[in-house]
């Protein structure tokens, strides 16, 4: 393809981008403000050729590239400057992300900048901090507003594991909807961090609301022989990723069964664990799980902003001990 041709076909690709975002920030903009929602998708790789996301955030512009080998650097920034130029978003609050399949989705916290910027969003009545400018993740994940929702109305009076907790979102919603205590677990000392900022945010006392920097393995072995004991548990951790070394890792498909049954050797009976994964080839393994119930609840997890025929952005069940 000669220059002036791929430079044609982006032209014509950035305008159907943006004609296609437009219309769904009309369609949905007005609702998701009147329910105090913030963070939403507008565009998810709908058109085969068009590999894109777009998510508003409080009037920034987040928009991604799933990558590949024909991938070329002036593509995404087209994009980008249609899209903003669709919604009259201005140039410093574009952020353009690329994304990656395989195992380096599991570098979850890998920085892109050192800004240590945030904005504050909101998700109904909760408030979370976001950082758009220094990696591929915010810090919010918007695909699981539902089930915030859910954990939140599951909560009251419960003890509740949120292990691989990032920014602490889930132990948010658990705390507001009266868990009698929360418990957070990851091994990233900025995502500790980063729940203790939203927490503070959210009004959520330190008391009965505990954070842990730890590998999940460990915590999960540590508290085994402490007889720590929970109620519910949120269970979302990143497909891959590697711990003291590339032998000693963590691969979804492999270890999902496992990480589940150390889980579940610290519920009380009758338990329910919230476990879910955006892996995109994920199949569960129930022939190495033996638990009272599991349920796939992934059509009531996903909000109507991140249906897509295409692909499903996460799958989750409801595990019963």
């Amino acid at each position: 393809m000669s220059a002036d041709a791929r430079v044609q076909k982006y032209i014509d690709q950035s305008r159907m981008l943006a004609n296609k975002a437009r219309k769904r920030f009309r369609h949905l903009h007005k609702r998701f403000a009147r329910q105090q929602i913030d963070v939403f998708r507008l565009y998810d790789w709908d058109i085969p050729e068009i590999r894109a996301t777009v998510d508003w955030y409080a009037g920034h512009l987040v928009i991604g590239e799933y990558t590949r080998k024909q991938s070329t650097p002036d593509w995404l920034p087209m994009m980008g400057k249609a899209v903003a130029e669709a919604l009259m978003v201005p140039v410093d609050k574009i952020h353009l992300k690329t994304r990656f399949y395989g195992k380096a989705d599991g570098k979850r916290y890998e920085r892109l900048d050192y800004t240590d910027r945030s904005i504050v969003v909101r998700e109904r009545d909760l408030r979370f901090h976001v950082n758009l400018w220094d990696y591929v993740d915010t810090g919010l994940f918007s695909d699981h507003r539902n089930t915030r929702q859910m954990v939140r109305e599951m909560a009251a009076g419960k003890d509740v594991l949120n292990l691989f907790c990032y920014s602490g979102s889930f132990s948010c919603s658990a705390a507001k909807g009266g868990a009698h205590r929360t418990l957070s677990v990851d091994r990233s000392r900025t995502a500790i961090a980063w729940a203790r900022r939203n927490m503070e945010l959210n009004g959520i006392p330190d008391t009965n609301n505990r954070l842990v920097q730890a590998h999940a393995f460990d915590y999960l072995a540590e508290a085994l022989r402490n007889k720590e004991r929970f109620d519910l548990a949120v269970v979302d951790p990143p497909s891959f990723y590697t711990r003291r070394s590339r032998k000693d890792g963590f691969d979804i498909l492999e270890d999902h069964p496992g990480l589940l049954s150390a889980v579940a050797a610290l519920m009380r009976s009758g338990g329910v664990i919230i476990f879910s994964t955006n892996h995109q080839d994920f199949k569960l393994d129930t022939k190495r799980l033996a638990f009272t119930s599991i349920k796939e609840i992934t059509t009531r997890t996903i909000p109507e902003d991140y249906v897509n025929k295409r692909k499903t952005i996460h799958r989750c069940w409801e595990v019963i001990l």
